[in-house]
């Protein structure tokens, strides 16, 4: 009788929580302009701004649905205003991105490299199961969102640099209407975004000479396939993926990433490009969120704490099939040169580029967690491997390569072929 009892005051407490924001979409809130529309944003080079004030709850959604980084959301910032025309001599819009819960465009400038518009407000709509919207529900999903720092990609961005990992180099900016945005306007204009470098394109951005193109996934897949002389940069890939522990950024799939073709000699040497680093630092607590985040269900959406508590739901599809057969001295190799370049000295100098309100917040609870898998990361690389070892190399689609027909060796594994 207990249980049931306990069960009903759950389900009834569920309902109150999810109930108590009927919203499901909004954009950044501008916090010293009060005529949006009316305004000339010409006329001022910054604004201030929360990038969601959606995530506001009381104390009875803070204890079912977690403190997340609901703060950091609506905590006002002050950030540059660019327009397009004239940011970076010019510009302009290619297409729209199709993420499920950023909205992007992708852009180019007068030499052709490629840049991204991605929302740092998300909508997650497309991610709520059509259970949820009939129960009432859908509110699970998208307070979600607040489990994601807004502000995680600068410093991850910093720490990258340091460890010497390609990363997109992202930036704040507030976008307000323009004549560039043209039919996009009204999906774009005056909102918060990080403006960075795309993972894929035919000019070359990234430090490394001689780059044929900028390529996806399934892309040197498909090269593999034709017998073009690719092979892989793999110390950069295990150093990248051990900072992905590092960072706690659980989610790393194929379309995350591109590739750097280097032409050296008679090789295509692919250097990896992380990209997309909504979900580092990742923070869930709460009633619900721990139910529904159990490792028996989703056993890779995991909170930053500072030990990993489940490595197993950490390495990926992605990962079996490039590092199955990497050594483990590579692993090992690569987890000590992360403890060298990521010093206490580069951590604290990282967390500058955020606001000081900012930092308050959420800079040293991140801090401490960031530095204590920083000092495990060596153990941590070995059951890493040693997970990977008890693999079994089968058949997988990676998400991006759904359209490409590989024989049946390389659909195992990259180096299945040589």
């Amino acid at each position: 009788m207990l249980a049931i009892v306990l069960l009903i005051g759950l389900v009834g407490l569920t309902y109150i929580s999810v109930n108590s924001t009927s919203e499901k979409f909004k954009t950044c809130e501008i916090l010293d302009i009060s005529e949006v529309k009316e305004t000339d944003f010409t006329q001022y080079d910054s604004v201030v701004v929360a990038a969601n004030t959606l995530y506001e709850g009381d104390w009875l959604k803070k204890i079912m649905q977690g403190e997340q980084y609901r703060d950091a959301w609506s905590a006002p910032i002050r950030v540059p205003i660019i327009y397009l025309d004239t940011l970076l001599g010019g510009l302009k819009v290619i297409e729209q991105g199709g993420g499920m819960q950023t909205h992007s465009l992708e852009l180019a400038d007068n030499n052709g490299v490629r840049y991204s518009l991605r929302s740092i407000t998300k909508d997650p709509s497309k991610l709520i199961p059509e259970a949820a919207e009939k129960l009432g529900l859908e509110n699970i999903v998208v307070d979600g969102i607040s489990a994601q720092h807004p502000y995680s990609a600068l410093v991850v961005a910093e720490l990258s640099e340091a460890a010497k990992i390609i990363h997109t180099h992202p930036k704040v900016y507030f976008v307000p209407e323009q004549s560039t945005l043209g039919k996009h306007n009204d999906k774009y204009g005056n909102r918060l975004f990080f403006l960075e470098y795309e993972t894929e394109g035919d000019v070359n951005w990234t430090d490394y000479t001689n780059v044929r193109e900028l390529a996806d996934t399934d892309d040197i897949q498909e090269w593999k396939s034709e017998g073009k002389p690719i092979i892989l940069d793999y110390p950069e890939i295990v150093r990248a993926r051990l900072f992905d522990l590092i960072i706690g950024d659980w989610d790393r799939h194929a379309k995350q990433w591109g590739w750097a073709i280097e032409e050296k000699e008679d090789k295509w040497i692919a250097h990896p490009i992380a990209g997309d680093r909504d979900n580092a630092f990742f923070k869930q607590d709460g009633v619900i969120p721990y139910i529904i985040s159990n490792e028996l269900f989703l056993p890779e959406v995991q909170s930053y704490e500072e030990d990993i508590e489940h490595m197993p739901g950490l390495v990926q599809a992605f990962d079996v099939y490039f590092l199955k057969s990497v050594p483990e001295e590579t692993f090992i190799e690569q987890a000590k040169l992360l403890q060298e370049t990521l010093n206490d000295s580069v951590i604290n100098n990282a967390f500058r580029v955020w606001p000081e309100n900012i930092y308050e917040l959420n800079g040293e609870e991140i801090k401490t967690k960031l530095i204590a898998r920083r000092e495990g990361i060596v153990e941590y690389a070995k059951i890493f491997k040693q997970i990977l070892d008890e693999r079994e190399l089968e058949p997988v689609v990676l998400n991006g390569s759904e359209d490409l027909e590989l024989s049946e060796k390389l659909s195992k594994c990259f180096d299945c072929l040589d």
